[in-house]
């Protein structure tokens, strides 16, 4: 059963090297003498094998993954920055948010314009984690008829 199983596993294994096909093969010939009471002898061997032989190499994908890691240095010169924030584009939420509440305009700001975390936020406007997460959803249900009256 062996010679037939590294040949199957070899053409699946899509160019993996000999010793990682070999282990899957060890794999499923142990699952193989372990679930041997699990067939039934009424069925035809060959596609009760050949299941397993396909289960235990994609649970050795799977351990292996997908992952490429190639080093930043080479790259660095090539990686586009971050982008630069639009300044009418925040010239203009900064407008927009001036029209609301002072509560809820001091809270935009803080998070959206300064780019402050929600917990230096709340404690600034003295909001628990909660109330902060209220008082946001209302003020971005303010800022968003603000812009449907303004027709943006």
């Amino acid at each position: 059963m062996a010679p037939v199983l590294r040949g199957l596993i070899r053409a699946r294994a899509g160019g993996m090297d000999d010793g990682w096909c070999e282990d899957v093969v060890q794999e499923t010939l142990m699952a193989i003498h372990l679930k041997r009471a699990t067939w039934d002898s009424d069925q035809p061997l060959r596609p009760w094998v050949y299941a397993i032989a396909r289960h235990k190499l994609v649970d050795a994908f799977r351990r292996r993954g997908r992952a490429v890691h190639l080093p930043v240095e080479d790259f660095a010169e090539t990686l586009e920055a971050a982008p630069e924030p639009d300044g009418i584009e925040r010239r203009d939420a900064a407008t927009l948010i001036d029209r609301l509440p002072a509560r809820d305009a001091a809270l935009l700001r803080c998070l959206a314009l300064e780019e402050r975390g929600q917990a230096e936020c709340g404690a600034r406007l003295g909001l628990s984690p909660g109330a902060l997460r209220v008082a946001l959803h209302r003020a971005l249900q303010r800022l968003a008829r603000l812009r449907q009256e303004d027709g943006q």
